[in-house]
Formats: structure tokens, C-alpha cells, sequence
């Protein structure tokens, strides 16, 4: 009976070592946001911009933290207005925010093309208009050397059914622009989320928000950014946007998001090829919410920020063992 019971103990602890747990690091001293673009960069995490309230102009601020416990406030007002639902990453050397929503619901509201760059967070270099139409919440990735933009939505509240895109263009530098293709395989949408692993595009989710409301759960890959494949019609995850996706440990994983049906997400799914996906189980979470920011750093996931009913300013971490397969 010991040996038995010494047997099951043993297999509970390694069984339980292979469950990572989420681990709150921080509340931000930023204030409560989501929809703010986000990055790694100078191996320290970054938040710019965002959203906090329909009903004002967006915040313009600039933070970075090496440990995502201590942050510093970089610049109080950046010179780019265009910070909700902004694309946003780090290529060559420098970060990078393009596009974005300003002034809400409010008069004077637009959509941007502008492309803006900066070695330091504080100092920030206008590249100039991008030649895809002014939008909001595309995709954005690097991939064989150049930044790819992947549809997106001309408008955000005010928006018609054709103002979800399928373009995807590319740059080398983030100034000249080429049309790979006016219309993928995978149809228009916005809110969707791209991310790149094992030299293919991937192209996860999404839909529309306004006038009419599509949230979709379809996986499309690409090695070229032109001709696409369906991973799956149909991912085990429930349909929806403003969720966050990255690659990590060898697949991509799907982070939170948003349906009208279901509300906030709280869940966590990964896949190594796009189309079989597992949900992590975790035994500590942070709260469901959408609109957040998911960075891949010091080996780490993080989850920092996002409207968690109500918005929220914490950062939590993950890291998986050693040992963890997918």
C-alpha cells in the first residue's frame, strides 16, 4: 500500500510540474488601458498609447520595464495621435507604430496611414504616409526580412461593411510600400491577430465589429504572403476578436478576446501547426478581458493590461518548463 501510494504521490508531482501557473508581477503604475500597441525592444517591454475612454482622445504616453515589475514612463506625450488600435512591433533595430483610431467617438475622429519609428521610446521619426489606406487593428509582422500588413478596418465606430481589408503589403524599410495582394484568400476582417512561425504567416480570427457584428475561429498560413492555405475552417477556440496571438516554444497561442455572445475570454489555446490546438490548463489566471497585450520575453508569455471589466494595469508572466512538449 506504500509503494502504491508513493507511486501516486510521484505522479502527481510530475504531472503537476508540467502545469504551468500564471504569476501576477506587477499593477502597472500606467493608467488602465487597452488597445495599446506593444513591443520588445532593447530586451525591455513596452506599452504606448492605447484606450480609455470613447469619449477622448487616446493617450500618447510611452512605457517600458526590463522586469516587468518596475516601469518607467518614457515620454509623458509622443508626437503620433493615432494610438488606439495601432499596429506595432520591433524591426531592424528600432520600434515601430503605424496606423490607429483617434478621438474616439468624437469629432474629428480618423484613421491613419502614418508610419512612425524610434530607437528610444522618446524620440519618435515620421516615416511617412503609408501608401495602404488609413486603418486600425491589422495584422503586423516580420517575415523574411520585411514588415507585412495584413487587412484591417478603415473605421472603427462609423465603419460599413467594406471597410474590413484582405490587402497584405510589405516593406524592407517601413517607407516604401508593395501590394502583395489586393484580396487573400481569407476574407475581409479586422480584430484578427497574425504571427509567424516556422517561416509561414499566420492568419488567426477576427471579423467585424460595426455595422455588422462577424467573429470568425479560422486559421490561413502563408510562406510568401500571397498564396494562401486554410489550416482549418473551424479551430477549437470560439470565435472572436480583440484576443492576442504569439509564437512561442516552438507554436502559436491564442491568448483572451472577445465575442458579442460570450463576452471577455479568459483562455489559453496553442498549436504547433494552426490546426490541432490544446488549451493550456492553469491553476491561476488572470481575469478574462480583451484588448490586452501578449509579449514574448526572457522566456517568458506576458499578458499586461486589457479591459478586464474594468480596464486593468496589471502585468502577469507564465513560463513553461524545461521539459514542457506541446
Amino acid at each position: 500500500m506504500n509503494r502504491i501510494l508513493s507511486t501516486l504521490l510521484l505522479s502527481t508531482v510530475i504531472a503537476g510540474a508540467q502545469e504551468p501557473d500564471w504569476k501576477l508581477e506587477a499593477t502597472a503604475p500606467f493608467d488602465p488601458r487597452d488597445s495599446q500597441a506593444e513591443c520588445v525592444f532593447g530586451d525591455r517591454l513596452w506599452i504606448m498609447g492605447g484606450w480609455r475612454s470613447s469619449y477622448e482622445a487616446p493617450p500618447r504616453d510611452v512605457w517600458s520595464s526590463a522586469d516587468g515589475k518596475h516601469w518607467l514612463r518614457v515620454t509623458a506625450e509622443a508626437p503620433w495621435l493615432h494610438s488606439d488600435l495601432a499596429m506595432s512591433i520591433s524591426f531592424k533595430e528600432q520600434m515601430w507604430i503605424m496606423g490607429g483610431w483617434y478621438n474616439g467617438r468624437l469629432p474629428g475622429h480618423s484613421a491613419s496611414n502614418l508610419v512612425w519609428s524610434s530607437t528610444d521610446g522618446k524620440v519618435w521619426t515620421q516615416q511617412g504616409n503609408a501608401a495602404w489606406s488609413p486603418r486600425i487593428a491589422a495584422g503586423l509582422v516580420e517575415h523574411q526580412g520585411r514588415l507585412w500588413m495584413l487587412g484591417g478596418t478603415e473605421n472603427y465606430y462609423f465603419g460599413n461593411d467594406k471597410s474590413a481589408k484582405n490587402d497584405v503589403w510589405s516593406t524592407a524599410d517601413g517607407r516604401e510600400w508593395k501590394l502583395e495582394t489586393a484580396a487573400a484568400a481569407w476574407s475581409p476582417r479586422a480584430y484578427h491577430q497574425a504571427a509567424v512561425l516556422k517561416d509561414r504567416i499566420y492568419v488567426l480570427g477576427g471579423g467585424n465589429y460595426v455595422p455588422t457584428y462577424q467573429a470568425r475561429n479560422d486559421v490561413w498560413s502563408s510562406a510568401d504572403g500571397v498564396h494562401w492555405s486554410q489550416e482549418t475552417a473551424s479551430a477549437p477556440w470560439e470565435p472572436r476578436l480583440w484576443f492576442s496571438a504569439v509564437a512561442y516554444r516552438g507554436c502559436l497561442w491564442v491568448i483572451g478576446g472577445w465575442a458579442k455572445e460570450e463576452d471577455n475570454f479568459g483562455d489559453v489555446w496553442y498549436s504547433a501547426n494552426g490546426r490541432d490546438w490544446k488549451k493550456l490548463a492553469t491553476s491561476h489566471c488572470w481575469k478574462a478581458r480583451h484588448e490586452h497585450s501578449v509579449l514574448v520575453s526572457q522566456g517568458k508569455l506576458w499578458v499586461i493590461a486589457g479591459h478586464a471589466r474594468p480596464l486593468s494595469s496589471e502585468v502577469w508572466s507564465l513560463q513553461l518548463p524545461a521539459n514542457w512538449k506541446p
